[in-house]
């Protein structure tokens, strides 16, 4: 066999190879994107039923506290009133986040190219965690709504220091939290803690499968 012969043969050996790897690569990033379409749906019945949940609390909720600032100002707790309200106002901007999220789970189209896909990951990852900021700023309300300016008045020091330290505490939580919740802090055993489930786990695993097709199309270009 003549050297030519063998160079012929040896360039369409390697063509077949290539063209075995570009099917290869494109089977593969079909498959992850599939994977990233079901791991995303695995979230909406837990998003549906956070945002039926939230309805169900927000909607009677907020009639009755509307009625009691309407008509009972002032015979109701103040204290009750107000963190009450603060209460339904956060529950609410988180419903309508995960209104948000829900609707980006839906939009998030396979058949899209990786970049536009990447950026709706990416809101879904950043509004997953503003959620988590609004949620936990509730957690002084919860030590301030059973007072009462009676309470209050009784002159019953100890209670008083004891409840106002807890509601400081609470506070001083509450702000560290919505301050720290930032992706950046991933890798913290608290992080960890809070976000592993069913609302991040699912995130985080498709901005991977993402990333593995990034990197099978730019093998491809090269």
């Amino acid at each position: 066999m003549e050297q030519s012969e063998i160079i012929n043969l040896w360039k369409a050996h390697e063509q077949k190879l290539e063209q075995a790897l570009s099917i290869n690569r494109t089977y593969a990033q079909e498959v992850l994107k599939l994977k990233t379409k079901s791991v995303l749906s695995s979230m909406n019945p837990i998003k549906i039923f956070t945002i039926l949940a939230g309805c169900v609390w927000i909607i009677p909720g907020g009639i009755v506290v509307t009625n009691l600032f309407v008509f009972a100002y002032p015979k109701i707790s103040h204290f009750f009133l107000y963190s009450a309200a603060i209460q339904l106002v956060l529950t609410a901007i988180a419903v309508v986040i995960y209104l948000y999220q829900l609707v980006l789970i839906q939009q998030v189209d396979i058949s899209e190219n990786v970049v536009t896909t990447q950026k709706k990951l990416a809101y879904l990852k950043s509004s997953t965690l503003w959620s988590a900021r609004v949620l936990f700023l509730q957690l002084p309300v919860w030590t301030t709504f059973y007072l009462s300016e009676t309470m209050i008045r009784s002159g019953n020091i100890p209670y008083i220091v004891i409840n106002g330290f807890v509601t400081m505490l609470f506070a001083a939580l509450a702000i560290w939290l919505f301050i720290n919740i930032n992706y950046r802090n991933k890798e913290k055993k608290w992080f960890k803690l809070l976000f592993e489930g069913r609302e991040w786990t699912p995130i985080i695993d498709s901005i991977g499968f993402y990333r593995e097709i990034e990197e099978f199309s730019f093998e491809t270009k090269i």
